[in-house]
C-alpha cells in the first residue's frame, strides 16, 4: 500500500499529461500563433496563472485568437493587476484613458498607469509624462514631465529620449541644455523615432548642441521625410530646392512639396518657385510622389 500511495501522491502532482505550461504560452504568442496561445491563456489562467491571467486579458482587448472583448479583458486584466501584475496594470491604464471611449476614467487610468509606472515600466513612466505634461487638458507639471520622462529615458525608452530632449531644449521643466537636448534626442533618432530624426536634423544643419553639418542633417531630415513625417517632407522638399545638404533638386523638391501638402503642410513660396518647371519635369515629380510609400522601421 505504501508504494501505490506514493505512485497515486505523485502522479497527482505531476498533472495531466500534455497540460499547458507558460514557456508553452510565451513560445505560441511569439510566434503569433494565437489560437494556440489563446487556449493555453485560458487554461493556465483558470488555473490561477497571473501571467497568463495578463496575457488573456490583452489578448481579448486585441482580438488575438478570440473576438475582442473590451469588458471581458478588463476582468482578466483586474485579477492580474490585484495580484501585482504590471503589464496588466499598464494596460487597464492604456484602456480607462483611451480618448472618446465610453469606458474613459480618468482617476481609474492614472491610477493604474501610475501604479505600473512606480513598478519600473518605462512606457507607464512615459504615459505617466505625458499625463503630466497636459494630456487631457490638466494643467501642466513640466518638472513632474521631465521626471517621469527621465526615469523612462534611462530604460532607453525612444520616445521619452525624444520628449525629455524636447524639454532640455525649450527648459521647460529642466534647465535650458542643448548639449543634453541633441543628445538625448539623437538617441530617440537613432532607435527610429521619426519625430526625433526631423527634430536632431534640424539641429545638425543649426549646429545646435552638436557639430553643424548640412549633409549629415539632410540626411536624418530625409530619413524622417521618408517614414511619413509631413513636417520632415516639407523641409526635404526645401533642401532639395536650394541644394542644402543635398544636390540641388527640382523634381525632387516637388515630389516632396506634393506629399507635404497632401499631408495638410503647404508651403506658397515652394508652390511659386516650383511652377516654373516644365510640363515634363512637373509629371515626373507627380509620378514620383504618386510611387510613395512611407518606410518602415527595420
Amino acid at each position: 500500500m505504501r508504494h501505490l500511495a506514493a505512485a497515486l501522491a505523485f502522479l497527482f502532482l505531476a498533472g495531466p499529461a500534455g497540460a499547458a505550461t507558460l514557456a508553452d504560452l510565451e513560445k505560441s504568442y511569439a510566434a503569433a500563433d494565437f489560437t494556440a496561445a489563446f487556449s493555453q491563456a485560458v487554461e493556465l489562467a483558470k488555473a490561477g496563472d497571473v501571467k497568463a491571467m495578463s496575457l488573456l486579458g490583452r489578448m481579448y482587448r486585441n482580438g488575438q485568437g478570440t473576438a475582442a472583448d473590451t469588458d471581458t479583458a478588463i476582468a482578466w486584466l483586474t485579477r492580474a493587476a490585484e495580484q501585482n501584475d504590471v503589464d496588466a496594470a499598464l494596460t487597464l491604464g492604456l484602456i480607462y484613458l483611451e480618448p472618446n471611449s465610453s469606458r474613459f476614467d480618468f482617476a481609474k487610468g492614472e491610477a493604474m498607469m501610475r501604479r505600473a509606472g512606480e513598478a519600473g515600466n518605462a512606457e507607464a513612466q512615459f504615459n505617466m509624462g505625458l499625463l503630466a505634461f497636459g494630456a487631457f487638458g490638466n494643467p501642466p507639471n513640466f518638472p513632474k514631465a521631465a521626471e517621469w520622462f527621465s526615469k523612462s529615458a534611462a530604460q532607453g525608452y525612444a520616445a521619452a529620449e525624444y520628449n525629455l530632449g524636447v524639454l532640455y531644449l525649450e527648459g521647460r521643466g529642466v534647465e535650458k541644455n542643448a548639449l543634453q537636448a541633441a543628445a538625448l534626442i539623437g538617441k530617440a533618432a537613432e532607435k527610429g523615432n521619426v519625430d526625433a530624426m526631423l527634430d536632431y536634423g534640424v539641429l545638425v544643419i543649426r549646429g545646435e548642441g552638436v557639430q553643424q553639418n548640412d549633409k549629415i542633417g539632410a540626411q536624418w531630415l530625409v530619413l524622417s521625410a521618408k517614414r511619413g513625417n509631413v513636417i520632415a517632407q516639407n523641409r526635404a522638399a526645401r533642401l532639395y530646392a536650394f541644394g542644402k545638404g543635398v544636390p540641388g533638386d527640382l523634381v525632387e523638391a516637388m515630389k516632396w512639396n506634393i506629399l507635404a501638402k497632401r499631408g495638410g503642410r503647404g508651403d506658397p513660396e515652394l508652390d511659386s518657385l516650383l511652377a516654373k518647371l516644365t510640363e515634363e519635369q512637373k509629371a515626373e515629380a507627380q509620378a514620383r510622389a504618386d510611387a510613395f510609400k512611407p518606410q518602415q522601421a527595420n
